[in-house]
């Protein structure tokens, strides 16, 4: 019996440590499944299970700033969306006012000194939910028997324990020396650090 799989992953925080780790070197999209499935199966046979896996679906959950992102916006949309099995959940980022505080002296501020401009800022808005939400959903519409989830946020963490606990396994994709606490909550995990190469177009 073959293992359904899903893949999750979370875009900034595997594309942000991409480039601290691999540098130049650019992410070889089409084949991020397949060495995750790989990756994933071989902890699966480490622990005596034979069975396949197979891959069901490549969700990837990326936000953007429509002031500054439409770039991007239209290569996840133009582009990841349309490869085969991915499917891509984007959010937007909005700008707001924000005021910077010195933490000594109490000073604030929300304007730069020299040219007057507001200081305005774009937080990620909506991911983590929306990985959270479908982790659970597809989980309860038994839509996978294994999650590989790209992520080093420990906000999942309780979303991965209730799934194992309802019988599914979660494999962590995460970089060394991050994501320890999630790592570890995960049934396995592998290190992507090592895989570089194999990401690699």
């Amino acid at each position: 019996m073959a293992y359904r799989t899903r893949v999750f992953i979370d875009f900034w925080n595997f594309t942000l440590q991409w480039r601290d780790r691999a540098g130049a070197a650019r992410i070889d999209w089409p084949q991020v499944p397949r060495v995750l499935l790989d990756q994933a199966g071989t902890r699966l046979e480490a622990a005596g299970i034979k069975e396949p896996l197979t891959l069901e679906e490549t969700l990837v959950y990326a936000s953007y700033n429509p002031a500054t992102d439409s770039k991007l916006k239209g290569w996840l949309d133009g582009f990841l969306d349309k490869q085969p099995s991915f499917r891509v959940n984007t959010r937007e980022r909005r700008a707001k006012p924000r005021t910077i505080h010195c933490a000594s002296c109490g000073y604030e501020n929300g304007q730069c000194q020299h040219c007057s401009a507001a200081f305005r800022w774009a937080p990620e808005k909506g991911v983590d939910t929306a990985i959270v939400t479908d982790l659970l959903a597809l989980a309860s519409e038994d839509a996978y028997d294994v999650a590989v989830l790209l992520s080093s946020d420990a906000d999942h963490i309780p979303a991965v324990e209730y799934v194992q606990t309802h019988g599914r396994k979660v494999v962590n994709a995460t970089w060394a020396r991050h994501g320890f606490d999630l790592a570890t909550t995960s049934w396995a995990s592998f290190v992507l650090d090592d895989v570089i190469a194999l990401l690699t177009r």
